[in-house]
């Protein structure tokens, strides 16, 4: 490959391509995508593609990006660095400015967020490649295509790297109506053979954590609207609610949604991995300290005790001086309560996390029902048949109807506390919901 300065210069890498990966590897496009399953090699074919352009472009300016800061730092970048330092590659990586130089090269790699994609305007590029481009903008890679113009480069290449996410963005600019000069590789499911050599049933375990339709789409790659219409698609009513009769054995789960008017909560039990929803308690106008004595009246002093769940935001200082969980606390121990507890994130889980483990818990990819509810549970069945999706978005339709999400919400915080994966699947440590 020819170097800085005119020299010529030779450089192997380890590195065995999927077929897939060399498919893309040898596109000539001026714009191409990698579209795959969890598991197909996409950090790697991103990485050996911005490292070839950087031998390529000797000399020159390229971008790798990601949809977030910590998404950056903590996958795309780490995955990079281990890939240069494998194949004995020098490079200084300055952390303050975010560029990491390739001194065999002199190339500078410019590794940036793509949230505040009004900061990409500038620099003139010779690549640029990004990382979960189905979690980017549009305009983000707007920005960066307008960016690709650098007089002295060898191949100009804008690529990006994915996991279906429905029928976005991305899909309608690289799979539907392809623009002229894009061209994407469609990589195949179960074609990693050395994911399947360390972890022979990595694909089959994930299908006790996905729903069928999200199963579909992670780990098969299809392309499938999974934000449209219902948002707890996998319940079924015939399957999904039955009988349930508080157990002696078991502590009390007890989710609330602080909101006003409802103020709502629901009452479980854990059993192994079964979640069995019991009751639930809807309140017009009414404060904390009035659902916890509505839920005393029902259960008095459970002797197995009671743990609670719910919004972090409920941990916020309220207008009379206390937190809603200080109320709870102060409640119990009024009462005289013989064992509570409280199991509330700093933070709340993501939405679409949450949906994603509620519907997994109806039924998941392998078949298994491991979330029921009593019938006497009207407010909570009518959510679960009847809240949707803003049209064309994955945001929840909270507007729709106001008595609506507020009994799956709370109960999406318990199950999120209770059944989260706690192994990471897959080819980072990050979430893969």
């Amino acid at each position: 490959m020819a170097g800085a300065g005119g020299k010529t210069l030779t450089r192997k890498i380890k590195y065995a391509p999927l077929p897939s990966q060399r498919q893309f590897h040898k596109s000539e496009a001026r714009f191409k995508g990698f579209s795959g399953p969890i598991g197909s090699g996409k950090s790697q074919a991103l990485c050996h593609e911005a490292i070839k352009l950087n031998y390529v472009n000797a000399g020159r300016t390229g971008l790798i990006g990601a949809p977030t800061f910590p998404m950056l730092r903590d996958a795309t970048q780490a995955a990079l660095v281990e890939i240069l330092n494998a194949n004995g590659i020098a490079f200084e990586l300055n952390r303050a400015e975010m560029v990491l130089t390739v001194k065999e090269t002199r190339s500078r790699i410019l590794l940036r967020s793509l949230e505040d994609f009004e900061r990409l305007r500038g620099t003139n590029l010779a690549w640029f490649g990004v990382d979960e481009l189905t979690y980017t903008q549009e305009e983000a890679w707007l920005r960066l295509e307008g960016r690709l113009r650098d007089p002295k480069a060898k191949r100009l290449c804008g690529f990006g790297v994915w996991t279906p996410k429905g029928f976005d963005w991305v899909y309608r600019r690289f799979l539907r109506a392809t623009v002229d000069g894009y061209e994407t590789v469609l990589a195949k499911p179960y074609e990693n053979r050395h994911v399947l050599e360390q972890i022979p049933d990595f694909y089959d375990r994930l299908k006790s954590s996905y729903d069928a339709r999200f199963f579909e789409q992670e780990v098969l790659g299809e392309y499938l609207n999974v934000s449209a219409g219902l948002v707890y698609a996998s319940f079924e009513r015939a399957r999904n609610v039955k009988a349930t009769e508080a157990d002696a054995r078991l502590p009390l789960l007890w989710a609330l949604d602080f909101n006003v008017d409802p103020m709502s909560s629901v009452i479980a039990q854990k059993d192994g991995e079964e979640i069995r929803v019991l009751d639930e308690i809807v309140l017009r106008r009414a404060s904390t300290w009035d659902a916890c004595e509505e839920f005393y009246t029902r259960f008095g002093d459970h002797e197995k005790g009671v743990t609670i769940y719910g919004d972090a935001s409920g941990a916020r200082m309220q207008t009379a001086g206390t937190t809603d969980y200080e109320m709870v606390k102060q409640f119990f121990a009024k009462a005289g309560y013989r064992k509570f507890r409280l199991k509330v994130p700093a933070a709340n889980p993501g939405v679409r996390d949450r949906v994603l483990l509620l519907n997994s818990k109806f039924q998941n990819a392998a078949g298994e029902t491991r979330l029921a509810i009593d019938p006497k549970c009207q407010g909570l069945i009518q959510d679960f048949e009847e809240v949707t999706y803003k049209p064309d978005s994955s945001a929840i339709d909270k507007d729709r109807d106001p008595q609506r999400t507020h009994l799956s919400d709370a109960l999406g915080y318990l199950v999120w506390q209770e059944c989260r994966p706690q192994a990471k699947f897959g080819e980072r440590e990050r979430r893969l919901f």
